[in-house]
């Protein structure tokens, strides 16, 4: 098994994927836990496959397979790894806790990990902004977020649309909406919104 294999690092990496629930790029997963996933470490988690890593422009984008799921599961009653210092025996213990909780209640990890969806909404929204807190229409966002089913979206929107520094309005001149526009559009209070803006910070 590839387990004794396996450094204390891409351990981590596979349990970083595992608690965000989606694909990562290099620039995610360092911004998250301070790892990347390149090289050797790369090609050795892809080879068990652990991790299936793909190129999306010029960077890779990493995701759990199903066998690296079950990695992490197993995981979860492991023993720290040799040499992995208090860093390793605080991780490990955490997830003991965690692997008793799961036992407890007949859940499993599934149940508990899912994609931050409304952290990629905002993602998505500043990358499209550029920062700048303008109105951005929720055509461009969704075909940034494609992949992410619309009604998980629509839901994520509906947990910002609550927040103060957050505004989905309609579109004022309705003339200017394509159809897709209209498609795009999620319903909030009955009425369809186009546009999404988040306050930029100060």
């Amino acid at each position: 098994m590839c387990d004794d294999q396996l450094t204390l690092r891409e351990r981590c990496i596979l349990l970083v994927l595992m608690a965000e629930a989606r694909e990562l790029s290099n620039a995610e997963l360092y911004a998250r836990a301070g790892v990347k996933l390149d090289g050797e470490s790369r090609r050795r988690l892809n080879e068990f496959g652990l991790v299936e890593s793909n190129k999306v422009n010029r960077a890779y984008v990493h995701e759990l397979t199903e066998r690296g799921t079950r990695w992490c599961a197993t995981e979860l009653s492991g023993t720290r790894p040799a040499r992995s210092g208090s860093t390793g025996g605080a991780l490990y213990s955490v997830l003991a806790g965690l692997g008793r909780h799961l036992d407890e209640t007949k859940r499993s990890l599934l149940d508990i990990f899912r994609a931050d969806v409304v952290g990629q909404v905002e993602a998505a929204y500043a990358q499209l902004s550029r920062g700048s807190g303008k109105p951005v229409r929720l055509t461009a966002l969704r075909d940034r977020l494609d992949g992410i089913p619309k009604r998980e979206i629509d839901r994520a929107l509906d947990k910002l649309a609550r927040r103060e520094d957050v505004n989905v309005r309609a579109e004022a001149d309705q003339k200017t909406l394509t159809d897709r526009d209209r498609e795009a559009a999620v319903v909030l209070g009955g009425t369809a919104r186009h546009l999404l803006s988040i306050e930029a910070p100060r």
